[in-house]
C-alpha cells in the first residue's frame, strides 16, 4: 500500500485554510521540511501548545509535499456539529476514551496507518500546555513508530497560541508570525525502551522549541502572557502547571474529578492501554 494522497476533501480544507489564513495575512515561516519522508510513513511529534496546532503540522505537508496528515482527534471532535466534519474529511483516526479496548483500537488504527506509508501527527503531551513549555510526555508516539517501523519527526510550532489557546482570551491577531520547524528524524528501534526513547523525543523537542521560541520575530517580551516564565514572560509557572495536570489525572482515575485531558483515559502512558497518547484537545 502506498501513501495516502490529497483526496478532493483534503483540498477542500485545504483552500478554505489557506483562504483564512490569507485574510488575517499570518506570515507562516516553515523550515526543516526537507526532513518529512516523501512517500513512506512517520510520526510528526508536535508540541501542543495551542487549538491550532493542526495548521501549523499540517500546513507544510500538505501545500508543499501533497500529503494529507491523519491526525488523532478525540471523539467528541467528531461528535461535534461545527468542526466534526473537517476531522471525518480529513480522515482522521478517532480516540474514543471510554474504555481500553477503544483506546487499543485507535492505537492499532494509527499503527496500521503509518505501516500504509500515512504520516500521523500525534501530541505526546496530550494536552495544551499553559506554561507553554512542554509537558511530560506519554510513550505512545515511540510505541506506535516501534510497532510500523516508522520514524519519529519532531514539529514546533511557536505563535498561533497568540490567537487561540487554553486560559487566554481569543484574538483574530491580524499579520500574526506562525514559526514551524521540523527537526531531524528519530529512528526507533523495535528493542528500545520506550521510556527512553521518549526522552530522547522529549530531549530532542525541547531543543528545537527553545530555539524557535528564542527566534521568533516578536522576540520575547517580558511580562507577556504568550512568551514561558523560562524566557521571562507571563505564562503559567511551569512546575505548576505540571502538578495541576498529575492531579487532574490522578483525580480522574480516583473516580472524583473531570476527565484527563485528553487520549489517554486512565492509562500510565507506558503500556497498550494508554491507548494512542496523543488526541490534540
Amino acid at each position: 500500500m502506498g501513501p495516502q494522497r490529497l483526496t478532493w476533501k483534503w483540498r477542500v480544507i485545504a483552500a478554505i485554510v489557506i483562504t483564512l489564513v490569507n485574510l488575517l495575512r499570518w506570515r507562516i515561516d516553515v523550515q526543516g521540511l526537507e526532513h518529512v519522508p516523501r512517500r513512506s510513513g512517520a510520526v510528526l511529534a508536535f508540541n501542543h501548545h495551542s487549538y491550532l496546532d493542526f495548521l501549523m503540522v499540517a500546513w507544510a505537508p500538505v501545500r508543499r509535499l501533497r500529503r494529507p496528515v491523519r491526525f488523532l482527534a478525540k471523539r467528541e471532535i467528531w461528535q461535534s456539529r461545527w468542526v466534526g466534519w473537517v476531522v471525518r474529511w480529513g480522515e482522521a483516526v478517532p480516540v474514543d476514551r471510554s474504555s481500553a479496548t477503544a483506546r487499543a483500537g485507535a492505537f492499532d488504527a494509527a499503527a496500521e496507518a503509518l505501516s500504509g506509508g500515512d504520516l500521523v501527527a500525534v501530541a505526546p503531551e496530550q494536552t495544551i500546555s499553559r506554561s507553554l513549555d512542554l509537558l511530560p510526555l506519554r510513550t505512545g508516539a515511540v510505541r506506535m513508530a516501534q510497532l510500523a517501523g516508522a520514524p519519529i519527526v519532531p514539529v514546533i510550532g511557536w505563535g498561533t497560541h497568540r490567537a487561540l489557546t487554553k486560559g487566554q482570551p481569543k484574538r483574530p491577531m491580524f499579520g500574526l508570525p506562525v514559526t514551524v520547524r521540523f527537526g531531524p528524524p528519530l529512528e526507533m528501534d523495535a528493542d528500545e525502551d520506550p521510556v527512553e526513547a521518549t526522552e530522547r523525543l522529549r530531549a530532542a523537542l525541547g531543543r528545537l522549541l527553545d530555539e524557535v521560541q528564542r527566534d521568533y520575530p516578536d522576540g520575547t517580551p517580558a511580562g507577556a502572557r504568550w512568551v514561558p516564565e523560562r524566557l521571562g514572560g507571563g505564562a503559567p509557572a511551569h512546575d505548576e502547571v505540571v502538578r495541576q495536570e498529575r492531579e487532574r489525572s490522578r483525580s480522574w482515575k480516583r473516580g472524583d474529578g473531570q476527565a484527563p485531558p485528553s487520549g489517554n483515559a486512565g492509562g500510565d502512558g507506558h503500556g497498550p492501554a494508554a491507548g494512542p497518547g496523543g488526541a490534540p484537545s
